[in-house]
């Protein structure tokens, strides 16, 4: 559950940060393309980030090694 609903709330945070900058810099059409391109590469890099290490959490690598005294 806690997967999809981030998933989800990236999702909402790029669709406002891209209408954000569509208002904010109205400064022509190929303007507008590169600020809807730079702000979606980076909420999926951003998702990914956070995806990898979410995931990465669930199957560790390297499994902790208990001392015998303890």
């Amino acid at each position: 559950m806690g997967f999809l609903l981030t998933t989800l709330v990236f999702v909402v945070i790029g669709i406002v940060a891209s209408l954000c900058a569509r208002i904010c810099c109205n400064k022509g059409p190929s303007a507008n393309l590169l600020h809807l391109t730079l702000v979606i590469t980076a909420t999926v890099c951003c998702w990914m980030m956070w995806a990898i290490v979410y995931l990465a959490q669930m199957n560790p690598l390297i499994v902790p090694i208990l001392s015998e005294s303890e």
